[in-house]
């Protein structure tokens, strides 16, 4: 077994289909100088060949998975027409007289290598997306065919050393049973498609295969862990296989309660909302049941595009949002970007640790009228639903009273525009650092609402980094630290008669909601997905019993001790493993 990383959740079991790389046979003679103008001309009718097909397979996969996922390719044509780009390929051939497509593969080489000598893993991982897009133009410019994937065999699990964002359009999930890579990460554009298409993923392999993996080698993969399986033992087999069947069953089972209200046995109403990024994914929170969205991701709105969405973008995207929720709120969160998060057409410094940098309400506050903008979208949305405003990686009371300020501002020039908007509208904020944990009394003053933000919480309480492979084992939720956080912030939230809410991954982990339970925190935020599992739980448990297993938790000293509780109970009280036999 190799541990990968778990990119896309699932798990499949199939032989394996290798991907073969791309090799160009490239000319070595230099061209004649009277021959420039006939290379420009066929570079520039490779590049128009590139840019049609990108646009064709853009709007081809938007009719699948929806806009959010397809402005992908929208990335893709930025990179086509990057001015910086264009100019390393047309100097090559200008000034060493190399041929149009030996000028394209040295520069992809140049920039990929650039990308890859930065210590930012986003970074690292539009190297990927040069190449895609270098490749599609090495292909028209030497006439060669696409490498196609099989369609009369047996379904497979795919293997790559790293697919793109094209390679990964092409596929047919009814074909592909899952995908393994060998490069990559969670947020590399191939994960996010992959998701998007409920295909399994695990990457992350490179140098930790003793052997290559050869086609036609059995496969299990479990995306869920970050698993991979090399010729399996028929117990193994068995057990994935197992395991595969209740989750379809599950899957069955839970959309029956989509309609019903999360209610413990004994009484205990939880509210279950959404964490999304897009209307698409908001059609499918509905779906599942979401009484509202606790996290609205903002940032994706001014991802994979050239330039910042105007008010009117945004403001249809929240309204439209906002229209859809009948029963409960939609919480916006201000702009998170920085750290993991960069923008292509918005230059951040270059920083040796940009997690604890110029991000989220730092860039705001530094930059007021964008900021401003983005309020704007959001108070005209409040005219059209409950919508809340929240404020991500607060860590200061003099952040909050500025960020309110600038609201009271754009309320201001909303007035004299005559603009509607919900004069009572609710401003909260993120608690996710700890400085915010240590005064959550104080903030909870200047606040309308808590929500904890527990990724990046459990980040910065334990100094550890869960996408290092070498530390990831040192990332624990339920570290005693951890929970002393979130009982201290709840218990400012309740002091301060504020409503608390949980958005990060613990409110989709079944294993905590003993702790919920016990804190009071009745409103959990999590990804779609996770909506019906959670729910389902909560209809099977009872309070009481959930809450005595918490308080025995706060007694413990150690991760292991605490996991070890949370962990037997859950196996014992409706696992999603075991649910099928219910």
């Amino acid at each position: 077994m190799i541990q990968g990383i778990n990119a896309a959740a699932g798990v499949a079991i199939g032989k394996a289909f290798v991907l073969p790389s791309w090799e160009w046979d490239l000319p070595e003679s230099r061209m004649d100088s009277v021959d420039l103008a006939k290379e420009f001309e066929r570079l520039y009718e490779g590049i128009r060949t590139s840019r049609d097909e990108i646009v064709f397979i853009r709007n081809e996969f938007k009719e699948v998975v929806g806009g959010e996922e397809s402005s992908i390719f929208d990335a893709h044509l930025a990179i086509l027409e990057d001015p910086v780009f264009m100019n390393e390929i047309q100097g090559i051939i200008e000034r060493q007289y190399k041929a149009a497509e030996v000028a394209v593969k040295e520069a992809i080489d140049h920039f990929v290598t650039m990308f890859d000598l930065l210590d930012d893993e986003y970074m690292k991982e539009r190297a990927i997306d040069i190449k895609d897009v270098g490749n599609r133009l090495l292909k028209h410019l030497l006439g060669a065919p696409e490498i196609t994937l099989p369609v009369d065999t047996q379904p497979y699990i795919l293997v790559a050393k790293e697919l793109s964002p094209s390679q990964l359009v092409h596929l047919n999930p009814s074909h592909v049973l899952g995908i393994v890579t060998l490069v990559g990460g969670r947020t590399s554009h191939s994960a996010i498609m992959a998701r998007a298409m409920g295909i399994p993923l695990v990457s992350g392999l490179e140098n930790k295969l003793e052997t290559p993996i050869q086609t036609g080698d059995l496969l299990v993969i479990d995306g869920d862990q970050g698993h991979v399986h090399i010729h399996p033992n028929d117990t193994t087999v068995a057990q994935y296989a197992g395991i595969r069947k209740k989750q379809q069953l599950k899957k069955d089972q839970l959309q029956v309660l989509s309609a019903v209200d999360a209610i413990t046995k004994d009484g205990v109403k939880v509210h279950l909302t959404a964490n999304i990024s897009s209307v698409k994914e908001m059609d499918l929170a509905l779906k599942f049941g979401a009484t509202g969205v606790g996290l609205f991701r903002t940032e994706f709105l001014y991802m994979d595009r050239t330039t910042f969405p105007s008010e009117n973008e945004q403001f249809e995207v929240y309204r439209r949002v906002a229209e859809q929720v009948v029963r409960g709120s939609v919480v916006i969160r201000t702009l998170d970007i920085g750290g993991d998060k960069q923008l292509d057409y918005f230059s951040l410094p270059e920083e040796d640790n940009p997690f604890l940098g110029y991000r989220a309400i730092r860039i705001s506050l530094d930059r007021k009228p964008l900021f401003k903008t983005q309020l704007s979208a959001i108070l005209r949305a409040s005219a059209y639903g409950n919508v809340k405003i929240m404020f991500p990686m607060i860590s200061s009371v003099d952040e909050v009273r500025q960020a309110r300020s600038l609201v009271r501002e754009a309320m201001t020039e909303l007035d004299a525009r005559g603009v509607a908007y919900d004069a009572n509208i609710q401003i909260g904020i993120m608690i996710e650092v700890p400085a915010a944990v240590t005064i959550s009394d104080l903030l909870a003053e200047e606040s309308d609402f808590f929500s904890i933000g527990t990724n990046d919480l459990v980040q910065y309480v334990l100094a550890v980094d869960r996408m290092n492979e070498q530390i990831a084992h040192m990332y624990h939720p339920f570290h005693p630290a951890i929970l002393r956080m979130l009982r201290m912030t709840v218990e400012a939230a309740h002091s301060a008669n504020i409503p608390v809410s949980v958005c990060g991954e613990m409110a989709g982990d079944e294993r905590a909601i003993p702790l919920w339970l016990e804190l009071g925190v009745n409103d959990l935020s999590m990804s779609p997905q996770s909506l019906l599992r959670i729910k389902h739980r909560l209809l099977n448990t009872t309070a009481i019993d959930d809450r005595k297993v918490a308080k025995e938790c706060f007694k413990m000293r150690t991760n292991s001790e605490i996991e070890g509780i949370l962990n037997q109970y859950h196996e014992s009280h409706g696992s999603s493993r075991s649910m099928a036999k219910d």
